[in-house]
């Protein structure tokens, strides 16, 4: 499975890892507007040349899905025992935690109940918790982040999954993104006034609660909204 493209940025000494490819079938998800491209596939060989060179503080994996790819490991441990480097997954489902090599992970979390989680995702969403919480205990740096979608991920789902972050830590970093719709869904994004509801209900239980309420536009051009994420390709 090839990697897709390969970015560095200068500001947080970082480079970033993109995947392609994905285990989880999710009806809402945003890669249906962003749509990536593999214009090229990236070597690990490659891969592993510009971390030797670029000697980043921090490497990131992102997707797709970043754990389905069989190098990972390969790349986890050159990042961490080569260079030195943090590792972390970007974003993750969650699904393959915890890592060898891997300092932390942020987790999508889809939903709670086991039934939505299936209609969701179509894999069963016991594994997900329970590897969130292996990856916890094994003192990984664990975040969490999840999607409000009125009418169908709503309070009834976000409640629980906020007790279950709080029962193992309510200082759990989560951040709590308002569903941007996508081809193939009728779900509407939620109002102003329903975000904050939904913002509340997890603050409840959890300290440190960020959000985000992004348009079609604004999901689409994100890593230039974003400060954080400026980077340039190099591969």
């Amino acid at each position: 499975m090839p990697y897709r493209k390969v970015t560095w940025s200068e500001s947080d000494q970082r480079i970033s890892i993109y995947n392609c490819g994905c285990n989880f079938s999710c009806i809402g998800c945003s890669y249906k507007l962003l749509q990536p491209q593999l214009e090229k596939p990236v070597p690990v060989e490659r891969i592993e040349e510009l971390l030797a060179h670029y000697r980043p503080r921090k490497v990131t994996f992102l997707g797709g899905e970043c754990t389905t790819n069989p190098a990972l490991p390969r790349l986890l441990a050159f990042s961490k025992r080569e260079i030195g480097a943090e590792t972390w997954l970007g974003h993750t489902n969650g699904s393959k935690l915890p890592l060898p090599d891997l300092d932390g992970a942020n987790v999508s979390l889809k939903a709670f109940s086991p039934e939505k989680h299936r209609e969701y995702t179509g894999y069963p969403a016991e594994p997900i918790y329970a590897n969130f919480r292996a990856g916890f205990e094994a003192g990984l740096q664990m975040k969490a982040s999840a999607v409000y979608i009125p009418g169908f991920l709503d309070l009834d789902e976000l409640e629980p999954m906020a007790e279950f972050l709080a029962s193992l830590s309510p200082d759990l970093p989560f951040h709590l993104m308002g569903f941007v719709p996508v081809p193939g869904t009728t779900w509407p994004r939620p109002t102003e006034e329903q975000m904050a509801r939904a913002v509340d209900v997890v603050r409840r239980h959890l300290r440190r609660v960020s959000y985000s309420h992004l348009t079609v536009e604004d999901m689409r051009n994100w890593q230039q909204r974003s400060k954080r994420w400026a980077s340039i390709q190099i591969a």
